[in-house]
Order: C-alpha cells, then sequence, then structure tokens
C-alpha cells in the first residue's frame, strides 16, 4: 500500500516539476538554470512544511508518503541540478555554475527550515 502512494504523488510530481522547469525557464533569457533552482526550491519548502507537520502531530505518516517521498521526490531534481551545474562549468560559465551551487544550497536549506518552522507554529 505504501508503494502506492509514492506512486500517486511521483505521478503529479514528475510532470508538475517538467511543467514549471519550462515555464520558469522560458522567461528568462539566460544559461543560468532557473526552473531547477525554482522546483528544487519549491519542493525543499514543501517538504520541510511536510516534515515538520508530521513531527507536530498534524498530518499522517501516509500523507508524508504520498506529498513528501512522492510528490516532492519527484518535483525536486538533484541530478539535473548536478548535470546542470557540470554543464555550466564545462561550457566556460564558471560564474554562474558557482551561482547554481550556492544558491541551490543556501536557498534550498533555507526554505526547508522554514517550512519545518511554520509547520512547527501552525501545528504546536
Amino acid at each position: 500500500m505504501n508503494w502506492l502512494l509514492v506512486i500517486a504523488g511521483a505521478a503529479v510530481g514528475a510532470p508538475l516539476r517538467y511543467l514549471t522547469d519550462r515555464t520558469v525557464q522560458s522567461r528568462h533569457d539566460t544559461v543560468f538554470p532557473w526552473g531547477t533552482l525554482t522546483v528544487n526550491v519549491v519542493g525543499s519548502l514543501l517538504l520541510g512544511l511536510i516534515t515538520g507537520a508530521v513531527v507536530a502531530g498534524g498530518m499522517s505518516s501516509n500523507l508524508q508518503l504520498l506529498l513528501g517521498t512522492g510528490l516532492c521526490g519527484a518535483l525536486s531534481t538533484y541530478s539535473t541540478f548536478s548535470y546542470e551545474t557540470l554543464r555550466l562549468a564545462e561550457d566556460g560559465a564558471r560564474f554562474f555554475a558557482a551561482a547554481n551551487v550556492v544558491a541551490s544550497v543556501v536557498a534550498g536549506l533555507g526554505a526547508a527550515f522554514m517550512g519545518a518552522a511554520l509547520a512547527q507554529s501552525l501545528w504546536a
């Protein structure tokens, strides 16, 4: 039963990632991967919120499987982040590669902490 929840969440998260990435990237005329950064930060925020809600008792573990593991797991993408960063560095855009790493780590962790803190304040 648990794996069905993960699959259902991923079935929504993967197309959402693709559509969000394409929409965001089409609005920027740059090699910087704004679309991937956006989905990763949003995924981190949601996962922090979901995890914080589960810890505070405001959400069930089944919902965490559906939304956290399934949806957020498919929405965010470490492999695309890695590939795009490598591609930027190989193409000579080293500043953008470094900026992508720093922005992704700082914004992703910040978003996860904000989500968890928000959940704790709502369900504590």
